[in-house]
């Protein structure tokens, strides 16, 4: 299955999954053509999907054909452009920046990994975009896609390496 995400407005959109369709939040910038780090953009553009992470002292493991992999409270991901595990997968403590995976609120419970700026990966182009689980009131994202919970459960069911987004520009 692939998945198509649209904007609304603002930080608002709406993400297709199958005939389902799912309101989602996006960054405050909206959906820009040309994503840079730190610019809370969600990129545009058609990206395939890798691997679902997810939190087991939280979630049973969930059904997928992606790869599986669970957040330990030791998993981060690399937000530092210049370093050479950016836009990868890190153990915290990393001696760049890097974004803890293991989060005291539930938005990185059910993470997908989806393939932006990763082969090859541009420094400071953009780190770290997934789709993830909604903010209460589906505030905005610092640039991934972020819906449901029970939603995101649904469709990963569905995902597999084939899988991709498309995410649209305004």
């Amino acid at each position: 299955m692939n998945l198509i995400v649209t904007s609304l407005n603002a930080h608002h959109g709406a993400l297709k999954a199958g005939k389902a369709k799912y309101p989602c939040a996006l960054g405050p910038a909206g959906i820009q053509e040309h994503k840079r780090e730190g610019d809370g953009a969600t990129p545009a553009g058609q990206f395939p999907i890798r691997a679902l992470w997810y939190r087991a002292d939280r979630l049973s493991r969930p059904r997928t054909l992606l790869p599986l992999f669970e957040i330990r409270r030791e998993s981060g991901w690399c937000d530092a452009p210049m370093d050479p595990h950016y836009n990868r997968p890190v153990e915290l403590p990393h001696p760049a920046s890097a974004e803890a995976l293991w989060r005291d609120d539930d938005v990185y419970d059910l993470v997908v990994i989806l393939g932006h700026n990763d082969n090859p990966v541009v420094p400071h182009g953009g780190s770290a975009i997934f789709l993830h689980i909604a903010s209460p009131g589906f505030g905005p994202t610092e640039g991934c896609v972020a819906i449901d919970r029970d939603a995101l459960l649904d469709i990963v069911g569905a995902l597999d390496t084939q899988s991709y987004i498309h995410i649209c520009a305004d």
